[in-house]
């Protein structure tokens, strides 16, 4: 008899088109793919000689649950200059994790009990929600629209908030949209965060990639939020490391203790060669990230004229931020309809608007890192191919 015990929460989980979409665009290389969410670009040439002298001066042991001492000192320099965020303690107030996804996992078990229940965004990053329900939590959706550029309401979050709300899970540069969270959201969702006694977790993976006059500014930085921001950042978009794995966690002692605490039974640490290698991206890539920026902003702009020109999708607000664009599907077609017609047509792989939640349903998450020459080639068999 074959074993059929999965649990639960692991049945329950919700069924998602992006393996197929990472397969379709490994195995038909006619297909271009603007459905991936992973810069194109090698990792910068200092990381991988790092990463190879770490190799051969032996770095390929056990590294602490918190992450190398000589990681978490880079970490801290690196969010006072750039994010305004002072770490007092780096040994209790940062961890090192595997990819910053590892770090929302560690993050929510943290904060969310069995019932108690955390803010998510939607349309949002896809593992949010799941991860609050694997832990028999519940996920509260704020409902974000098109119309404004996907902005955050203060006033309706306050509304959600119940004697159960534990959290906010706040994303600026945001994924699938691309919003960059303005300054006085910021400052306001602060207010509700102290007002309420309860944490935001401020998820900054793609922090360098904003364009344009946007800024991003890190909640964690503002007055007064130092109990209350639990700040999440990545290597893998602004220094082209995703396959690294290498991601970082900063906030309240408490918190982040705890976090070292699970991560013993979890990876234990990120592998210490990618810590390595993560001290000269922060302390000697920064004309890289400024170079890549550049070319994705290039990319940014010709993609949005594009679908400007194509019948059936529109963009009410231009993005600001990552490398995302968020368009509307006009011509009466589902998310899925119009992912499968581009996929079948017009050989254009994208993602479907509802892999994000109920709200990115009628939308298309299409991604810019991506080759100018492809996504120029992608723009014109859209517009003959998209009905």
């Amino acid at each position: 008899m074959a074993f059929s015990g999965l649990s639960k929460r692991i049945r329950e989980l919700p069924k998602s088109n992006f393996p197929a979409i990472i397969k379709m665009a490994e195995e038909d290389k006619s297909i271009i793919s603007l459905g991936i969410g992973e810069p194109d670009f090698p990792a910068p040439k200092k990381v991988k000689a790092a990463l190879k002298n770490a190799v051969d001066k032996n770095f390929t042991h056990y590294s602490p649950t918190g992450g190398r001492h000589e990681l978490q000192e880079a970490i801290a320099k690196k969010l006072k200059k750039e994010n305004k965020i002072r770490v007092e303690d780096i040994h209790s107030q940062i961890i090192a994790t595997s990819g910053s996804s590892e770090a929302i996992m560690m993050a929510i078990m943290g904060i969310v009990d069995v019932g108690e229940e955390l803010l998510v965004p939607n349309p949002g990053f896809l593992t949010y929600r799941p991860t609050v329900e694997l832990i028999d939590a519940v996920p509260v959706s704020y409902n974000l629209h098109s119309e404004d550029g996907f902005q955050i309401h203060v006033e309706e979050i306050k509304k959600l908030c119940t004697p159960k709300t534990q959290g906010i899970i706040v994303n600026t540069p945001s994924n699938p949209t691309g919003t960059v969270l303005k300054k006085k959201v910021l400052e306001e969702l602060a207010d509700l965060a102290i007002q309420k006694n309860i944490i935001i977790i401020s998820d900054e993976a793609y922090e360098h990639l904003v364009y344009d006059n946007a800024k991003h500014l890190s909640m964690g930085s503002l007055n007064g939020m130092e109990e209350h921001v639990l700040s999440l950042f990545s290597f893998s978009k602004s220094y082209a490391m995703p396959g690294f794995r290498l991601g970082y966690a900063v906030g309240p002692e408490r918190l982040v203790k705890a976090m070292q605490q699970f991560h013993l039974y979890t990876t234990l640490s990120p592998n210490t060669m990618s810590q390595i290698a993560g001290i000269t991206a922060l302390s000697k890539c920064g004309k890289d990230i400024e170079k890549m920026r550049n070319e994705y902003n290039k990319r940014r702009k010709i993609l949005i004229k594009g679908i400007q020109e194509i019948d059936g999708l529109e963009i009410e607000v231009a993005p600001e931020g990552a490398f995302y664009l968020f368009p509307k599907i006009t011509n009466g077609m589902s998310s899925e309809q119009a992912s499968k017609a581009l996929i079948q047509k017009a050989k254009v792989l994208t993602a479907p608007g509802n892999e994000f939640g109920t709200q990115g349903e009628g939308f298309l998450r299409m991604s810019y890192a991506t080759a100018l020459p492809k996504i120029k080639e992608a723009i014109e068999r859209m517009k003959k191919n998209f009905h």
